[in-house]
């Protein structure tokens, strides 16, 4: 019994080791493997001719690759199939990315609101967490001005009638956050945080909640996979209370 649980307890990994690369994959499955309390036999592919005609061989198109009890077990996601982990598929709708960001602005909200208060917990903190938020966002859409641009035409009326917005957008919701951190030049930013905000939400629940479309939401930039929905719409009407707030004796940020 022990020497067969040593034996199934023997892992081979070839991985690619080379001066001017190693492969995070490698070094991600090896860690796997040994925190699953296997011992690795650590073999380098060295050289592109080696790392060639090692996939050859095999019949595989990628390295890494693991191999338990001389079994085959394939790649660092494969691995962690074998191994019962879970494995994420990029093309799985997930409401992670907003969870975090929230989470990061409002923790970011309460320590700034404890430098100037003494106290994390102030009207003060509650605007910076929607005008940290929007900042956030607004360089999440600005990383691909592009994909962010095509996402949001599928469901803003603005932008559908007038593209160029889909472009403005981003710059103006950052505009507005920035200026709202600062509690500068409230006169430009709550009539643009209440414009955008208010065609944003209107365009949101027209989609989803009318039209019945299911569609993936620009909100965190044109890469992500969240749904059009709730958090879109979120973001619209943080912006319109926000603006409304500061527009009836809020702008002092007291």
């Amino acid at each position: 019994m022990s020497r067969s649980r040593d034996v199934a307890k023997q892992a081979v990994l070839y991985r690619m080791v080379m001066p001017e690369h190693v492969c995070p994959w490698g070094l991600k499955a090896k860690d796997l493997l040994r925190r699953s309390g296997y011992d690795v036999e650590d073999r380098h592919l060295e050289t592109p001719q080696q790392t060639d005609a090692f996939k050859r061989q095999h019949g595989v198109q990628t390295t890494p690759q693991v191999f338990i009890g001389g079994q085959r077990i394939g790649g660092y996601e494969d691995l962690r199939r074998f191994l019962g982990k879970p494995v994420t598929d990029p093309k799985t709708t997930s409401y992670r990315p907003v969870i975090v960001l929230f989470a990061m602005t409002a923790l970011m909200a309460i320590a700034a609101s404890y430098v100037l208060n003494g106290n994390p917990f102030t009207a003060r903190a509650a605007q910076w967490f929607i005008a940290f938020s929007m900042a956030v966002l607004a360089l999440l859409k600005l990383q691909n001005i592009e994909s962010f641009s095509a996402m949001f035409l599928n469901y803003d009326l603005l932008a559908r009638k007038w593209v160029p917005y889909s472009y403005i957008y981003p710059y103006a919701e950052g505009l507005a956050g920035v200026l709202m951190i600062a509690g500068a030049l409230s006169w430009l930013s709550v009539p643009v945080a209440l414009f955008i905000g208010t065609i944003g939400a209107v365009s949101v629940f027209k989609a989803v909640y009318i039209d019945r479309r299911e569609l993936k939401c620009a909100c965190v930039g044109g890469s992500s996979n969240v749904p059009l929905g709730f958090v879109s719409l979120t973001e619209n009407l943080m912006m319109i209370a926000m603006a409304l707030w500061m527009a009836f004796g809020g702008s002092a940020m007291s």
